[in-house]
């Protein structure tokens, strides 16, 4: 009888200890760290932009529905030339012209639409290093090499036949 006592009393130990455990966070890819959602990154750069170009309530109004939609066109032209990067280069230069005039009527100058495509690019950048930094690739003072282009793979060495 003790020893059924016994055991009872050391199961509802153990379950009372699991249960005080914190929850775990969702991780991200190879368990570093939390996957930061796609709403998130969106307000970051929403905010990192803001930041950068010093938006007024005005000039935001005007500027983000224009941005949003030179965005979304981007990323169609991204789906539908995937194959063909010289292609979606171009449809993106293409893009980017057409929403200069829009970008110009938000901001007031061509200065300020070349900080707006810039700090876009910054923001990237900032992005691409954090997810590098997540993959552990970073070391203090190195950089990495730079990717292969798109679809090409990394030529096997052969070694020599001496």
């Amino acid at each position: 009888m003790k020893k059924i006592i016994f055991s009872f009393l050391l199961s509802m130990f153990v379950v009372a200890i699991a249960s005080a455990q914190p929850q775990e966070r969702p991780m991200g890819p190879r368990g570093k760290g939390p996957r930061p959602s796609r709403e998130n990154v969106e307000a970051l750069k929403v905010a990192f932009i803001t930041k950068h170009l010093n938006l007024n309530a005005d000039e935001a109004q005007k500027f983000w529905p224009a941005y949003n939609a030179c965005i979304e066109e981007l990323k169609k032209a991204r789906k539908e030339k995937n194959e063909d990067v010289l292609a979606f280069e171009e449809a993106a230069l293409n893009i980017r012209k057409k929403y200069r005039t829009d970008f110009k009527k938000a901001l007031g100058s061509d200065e300020r639409v070349n900080k707006a495509l810039a700090a876009d690019r910054a923001f990237m950048a900032m992005i691409k290093e954090e997810l590098q930094n997540r993959k552990g690739m970073h070391k203090k003072g190195s950089k990495p090499p730079p990717p292969p282009p798109p679809g090409q793979e990394e030529p096997l060495q052969e070694e020599p036949l001496i």
